[in-house]
């Protein structure tokens, strides 16, 4: 089986699992399902489980494609590489940096400086964020982009991984209880926000080596724990176009260095 065929069976089955999930949850929407941000009972805990099997779409269509195709032997291979987690300090030191500059930027542009909740609430809240966000790049950055960048290079593949996350992102609109949902995210800067961040989780795979997946991960999962301490951060065009404007140069910035780096040690 080429890649290629691979990059397709990913991204049908991510696609067939997350708009059949969701599409059940927006048609219960109807009698009274909503999914629950912050869980206080086991009942809002069990309606939240659905919902992830959505998020976690593009994870598992990763485990199942790659485990078909003979790409891993088991499912403990497969946790292995995308916990890798023996990297640089100075690769953490990297995604902890582009997440303080784009909230920063954000902060600095809007005027807003208050936090909707406590600092705390982020460290509780990883784990939690991880399943229903972070595990997205076990599929997005193990399979899909990766194998494009390499046909299309860093910039294209970026633009075009972004497209299809925005396409996968759109039930989230549409399901109850969600901050889509609810309308306190803006569509079109949430769409800015995400193409984005397919070029800093680019670079980050580009310079990250065997952890590379574990990263995007890192990021992805502390980029949605740290969100909600700020209120909705996709709300004003000017921290948007500043905030995603700078992400994306850095990212590039980071992969030239990298690529221009790698050609003098040959």
């Amino acid at each position: 089986m080429t890649n290629k065929k691979i990059t397709v069976q990913f991204t049908m089955l991510t696609f067939w699992i997350a708009y059949l999930v969701s599409g059940a949850l927006i048609a219960l929407g109807q009698f009274g399902y909503s999914v629950h941000n912050w869980v206080h009972s086991l009942q809002e805990f069990g309606m939240n489980i659905p919902f992830a099997i959505y998020i976690l779409s593009p994870a598992i269509a990763s485990y199942i494609v790659l485990k078909k195709n003979n790409k891993v032997a088991g499912f403990k291979e497969w946790l292995r590489t995308i916990f890798y987690a023996k990297n640089s300090i100075s690769l953490y030191l990297f995604v902890i940096a582009g997440l303080a500059l784009y909230f920063l930027i954000h902060i600095a542009v809007s005027g807003r400086t208050e936090m909707v909740l406590p600092f705390y609430t982020f460290f509780l809240s990883l784990l939690g964020n991880l399943i229903i966000g972070g595990l997205e790049e076990a599929g997005w950055m193990y399979i899909l982009q990766p194998e494009l960048d390499k046909n299309y290079g860093f910039v294209l593949s970026s633009v075009f991984v972004g497209i299809i996350w925005i396409l996968w992102h759109i039930p989230l609109f549409f399901i109850p209880g969600t901050n889509h949902g609810e309308g306190l995210i803006n569509f079109w800067m949430f769409a800015v926000q995400l193409i984005a961040f397919r070029f800093f989780n680019g670079a980050i795979y580009k310079i990250s080596g065997k952890g590379r997946v574990f990263m995007c991960i890192l990021f992805h999962t502390m980029f949605n724990a740290a969100s909600p301490i700020f209120g909705t951060m996709t709300m004003t065009w000017a921290g948007t176009i500043a905030a995603n404007a700078v992400i994306v140069l850095v990212s590039i910035v980071t992969v030239v260095i990298y690529d221009k780096y790698q050609s003098t040690d040959y």
